[in-house]
């Protein structure tokens, strides 16, 4: 698991991730900015396309990490953006099936708890029905939602990075909720601690970092702009009228590149931990 953080050394997932952070933001920026003038085609076709770089550049990214989690040689960007495009429908296929398997189990549950209504199975038999269904239910919507969480939501897509088919996939989920959940859970939520151990040094980085260079800036360059202003790149926020002073505006360029670098590094071990225990799930289950 502890292998999850070798991933920022993945220079080729990085260089993906961060591009396909930059087009999706500059994309949604755009739809923004058109929602604003009232042009609704130009904003929903922005917004369309960042969702497309989203989607195919995020599992552009997880092929790489896959490749590196797996120990073959990570494949050249371009291949592993065809390979993104010539699969990545697989990830939604999948997950239109499970939320229809989810809707289902959530209208019988409706149906159930409408049938122990006293006006339709009477005040008897409605109150034994409504008792039984208590604990079924509650059992049954938190194991559910415990399965979309640590099964479902972090491990189909390691699954289509993998090159495993639709129908197969759905089945290595439903056997490892039957059969694997609580370790599944567990191991998801080692994941989930690492990454957030990751993101917490790369704050550290950036916040001790910032304020010493926002000081020196102030008093060796000679920037006459408040510190706390300099730095607000660091933290996705514009410099505000402190941007017309060109070193103000150049360093908001650089502190924007560290500022999706700051995020794009605990994605990247998230990713490379989901695939991890996708492979582990897969070794545990050579039948899966």
């Amino acid at each position: 698991m502890l292998a999850s953080v070798d991933a920022v050394r993945n220079l080729r997932a990085l260089y993906v991730l961060l591009t396909t952070f930059a087009v999706a933001g500059l994309l949604s920026a755009l739809a923004q900015a058109a929602l604003v003038r009232e042009s609704v085609t130009a904003a929903a076709l922005q917004a369309a396309g960042a969702l497309f770089v989203a989607f195919y550049g995020g599992n552009t990214a997880g092929i790489l990490v896959m490749d590196d989690a797996r120990g073959v040689a990570v494949r050249e960007i371009g291949e592993a953006l065809r390979a993104a495009l010539s699969r990545a429908h697989r990830l939604l296929v999948a997950l239109l099936a499970i939320a229809a398997a989810f809707a289902a189990l959530g209208a019988a549950l409706v149906a159930l708890l409408w049938l122990s209504r006293e006006d339709v199975a009477g005040p008897r038999v409605g109150a034994w029905l409504f008792g039984a269904l208590v604990p079924i239910g509650v059992l049954a919507v938190g194991l559910a939602a415990l399965a979309g969480a640590a099964v479902v939501v972090p491990l189909a897509a390691p699954g289509v990075w993998a090159g495993t088919r639709p129908v197969a996939l759905l089945r290595q989920l439903s056997r490892w909720t039957r059969d694997r959940l609580l370790k599944v859970a567990l191991l998801m939520t080692a994941v989930s601690l690492l990454t957030a151990g990751v993101g917490a040094l790369a704050s550290f980085v950036v916040v001790s970092g910032g304020r010493v260079v926002a000081q020196l800036a102030t008093q060796v360059v000679g920037v006459d702009v408040p510190a706390a202003q300099l730095m607000a790149g660091l933290f996705g926020r514009g410099a505000g009228p402190a941007v017309a002073h060109p070193h103000a505006a150049a360093a908001l360029v650089g502190e924007g590149l560290v500022f999706a670098l700051a995020l794009v590094l605990p994605g990247i071990v998230y990713l490379r931990g989901t695939c991890s225990v996708y492979l582990a799930m897969c070794e545990d289950s050579p039948d899966s």
